[in-house]
């Protein structure tokens, strides 16, 4: 087999995803509309979580964050279906397995919402206290609804889609895109990639906060290495 063939394969495979487009963006929609009626609640115990007074300077602003919060919702709630049509798509090229698709789905969920759960309970309380330590005596800090909003679901969405580090791994393994034992020997460069992203995803610049990110995803690249190995064997 070529080279060029795993390439070539992946194409055909997001080709048939696109054919699955229209209904991820349906569902959204509709998601998206019905947790319309949700988000301004949660955006309240949100507000009253972090214990922070939020304001808004536009006339619009504070609807737009209600409707930001409600794509968030459906993002998140929809991101188990997102994973079957990834594998939908994926079986039609490489003939996976229905277990292959349930361990996706399954494993995929674990981790994009332990993800979020590690960064909304550790990374985002530690973060939002030391950039608010900041407002001492004259510096009062006024946070804008949307800022909040955005602030939150981004570093939210973007932990959950970073912890589905091992599973694309073991993935890219299974369909001939990684070779798990050449991956092995770039350890020092998925460290410093692992830092840099500590370093942009993390809300704080301290070593501590930074610590809290870039370990436990140096611990998901290594058990995606594990996975990768056991689904793609060294003689292979």
């Amino acid at each position: 087999m070529s080279e060029e063939a795993p390439l070539k394969d992946l194409v055909r495979a997001l080709l048939v995803l696109r054919r699955y487009l229209l209904r991820i963006l349906l569902l959204l929609f509709l998601l998206t509309l019905g947790f319309l009626w949700t988000a301004p609640r949660l955006l309240l115990w949100l507000e009253g979580h972090f214990g922070q007074r939020l304001a808004f300077f536009g006339v619009a602003e504070s609807w737009l964050a209600v409707l930001k919060l409600a794509l968030i919702l459906a993002l998140t709630v929809a991101f188990p279906l997102i994973l079957y049509l990834l594998w939908r798509a994926l079986s039609a090229v490489y003939g996976l397995s229905w277990r292959s698709g349930l361990a996706l789905v399954l494993g995929g969920s674990l981790l994009f919402y332990g993800g979020m759960t590690f960064c909304f309970f550790v990374s985002l309380p530690y973060g939002m206290r030391f950039l608010l330590s900041f407002g001492r005596g004259e510096l009062v800090p006024t946070i804008s609804v949307g800022h909040f909003v955005n602030f939150v679901g981004l570093f939210l969405l973007a932990f959950g889609l970073i912890f589905e580090v091992p599973l694309l791994m073991m993935l890219a393994a299974r369909i001939g895109l990684l070779d798990p034992y050449k991956a092995a020997r770039f350890r020092r460069h998925a460290i410093l990639i692992i830092a840099i992203l500590a370093a942009v995803l993390t809300p704080t610049p301290d070593v501590f906060n930074m610590s809290l990110m870039a370990v436990p995803l140096y611990l998901l690249f290594e058990v995606g290495l594990l996975g990768a190995r056991l689904l793609r064997p060294k003689s292979s």
